[in-house]
Formats: structure tokens, C-alpha cells, sequence
């Protein structure tokens, strides 16, 4: 009889994982940290919150009897990410890293990279922009908090509970997008400037293709440094490996 796997979810990769294990058969568990009033819920069995630091969740791992985990979460979730690599380490317990590539500027992209929030508030004051879009997600917006010239539109899908800039709009949405809708969004706003994270994928991507098409520039904040784990691209390697384990 296979054993339990542990999917660390919020992510369509950890959505897509879940779906190709459950209608295997395959008994998974995904955590959802439980943020999102609203999430997108995978197939199988669901647990939302978190563990409560990386001994908490290692004892979890040994109680529930669980084979294997794949940490599927967003490329910015780092605090989880590293819990997870100490409480697998701490219970004995093989950990897999799902993680999609992250977007490649091409040509006739005008994009400027930075390390993080602070650096793209500096940024957005450096290129003297007047209507930008911001796409970082709802956690961390107070960095554009002190910046009075610029306005924003900020969209993310629960609304901000968070120092915000006085000049901006808050748009409610969550993707996948099209180039078409993000063509529309830009005229009718003038968004002269695109803010993002280097999330990856293809659903909110086209805010990219329309940067490129209207000749915007966008400020891309780089995804942040990584605990060296087994590291796989696609949720097909990610199955192939947690059947392996849970069969073990």
C-alpha cells in the first residue's frame, strides 16, 4: 500500500501535482498556508495554516506517516521553503522541490532588475513614472507606501491589509490573463510602468507580452536566493518522483 505524500500547495503546479496523484490513487495531504480568503482547492485531502516552525512540522511528518514531501509553493515563499527543508532533514524524510522557470526578458523587453520591494519602490522613483501597474501581490506593498508622485494600480486577489501609496486604485483579480485583457487594462488605466515578481508561469504572463507590445518598461524583482534541495521544472518529474517514494 503506498504511503502519504505531503504536497506544499498554493501554486497551479502543486494544483496540477495533486490532481495527477489523486486520480493515480496515490493518498496525498496539500498544506495551503491560508492566506487567500478564497483558494483554488486541489484534489485529495486539504489542510490550510501552517505547521508552526520546522520542528513542529517534523514531528507532523513522523506522526502522520508521511513518505515524502514536495514543496510546491510560490517562488517567493522562502520562510515555508526553509522549514521544510529542516523538517525533512530533522525526521528523515526526502524532500522535492517543484519550481517552475521564471520569465526570460526578450526581445523588445525593457525590463530593469532588482532584489526586492524596497529596490523597486527606489526604482519607480528613478524612472519618474506617473501610472503603474503593481503586480507584486498584497505582502510587502508598505515599500511603496512613502512614494507620493506615482499612482498605482494595484492588483492582487485579496484586498491589502497594509500601508498603501496615497495616490492608487486597488483592482481585486486573480489570473490566468490574456494579452488581450492586458492590453485593455493598460490603455484604460495609461499604465506607463509594470511592477512584478518573477513568479513564473503562464498565468499572469501576458502582462508581459503587453509590456512589450506598448514598449513599457517593467521593474522585475528577482526571485530570492535558495537552500540547496533536489530541484525539479515540471509536475511530471515531480510525479514520477513522489509515486517512487510513496511506493518505497
Amino acid at each position: 500500500m503506498s504511503r502519504r505524500v505531503l504536497i506544499l500547495g498554493g501554486t497551479a503546479e502543486a494544483r496540477a501535482l495533486a490532481a495527477d496523484l489523486d486520480s493515480a490513487g496515490l493518498p496525498i495531504i496539500s498544506s495551503l498556508a491560508g492566506r487567500v480568503a478564497r483558494p483554488r482547492l486541489p484534489a485529495g485531502e486539504v489542510r490550510s495554516g501552517g505547521f508552526g516552525g520546522p520542528d513542529a512540522l517534523a514531528h507532523w511528518l513522523v506522526d502522520q506517516a508521511i513518505a515524502a514531501v514536495v514543496d510546491a509553493t510560490h517562488p517567493f515563499a522562502e520562510r515555508i521553503s526553509a522549514s521544510a527543508a529542516a523538517a525533512t532533514a530533522s525526521a528523515g524524510v526526502p524532500l522535492l522541490r517543484l519550481e517552475r522557470p521564471g520569465w526570460v526578458a526578450g526581445d523588445g523587453d525593457r525590463w530593469q532588475w532588482v532584489d526586492d520591494l524596497p529596490q523597486a519602490a527606489a526604482a519607480v522613483r528613478a524612472l519618474g513614472a506617473g501610472r503603474v501597474l503593481l503586480t507584486t501581490g498584497r505582502q510587502g506593498l508598505a515599500a511603496f507606501a512613502a512614494d507620493t508622485e506615482a499612482w498605482f494600480l494595484i492588483r492582487c486577489v485579496d484586498p491589502p491589509d497594509t500601508r498603501l501609496p496615497p495616490r492608487h486604485e486597488v483592482l481585486l483579480d486573480r489570473g490566468p490573463y490574456t494579452l488581450e485583457s492586458e492590453l485593455a487594462l493598460v490603455d484604460a488605466h495609461g499604465v506607463d510602468l509594470v511592477v512584478t515578481k518573477n513568479s513564473g508561469g503562464r498565468l499572469t504572463e501576458a502582462k508581459l507580452q503587453a509590456a512589450r507590445v506598448r514598449a513599457l518598461p517593467v521593474v522585475v524583482v528577482r526571485r530570492p536566493p535558495r537552500l540547496q534541495v533536489a530541484t525539479v521544472r515540471t509536475v511530471a518529474e515531480a510525479g514520477v518522483w513522489a509515486r517512487r517514494q510513496a511506493a518505497g
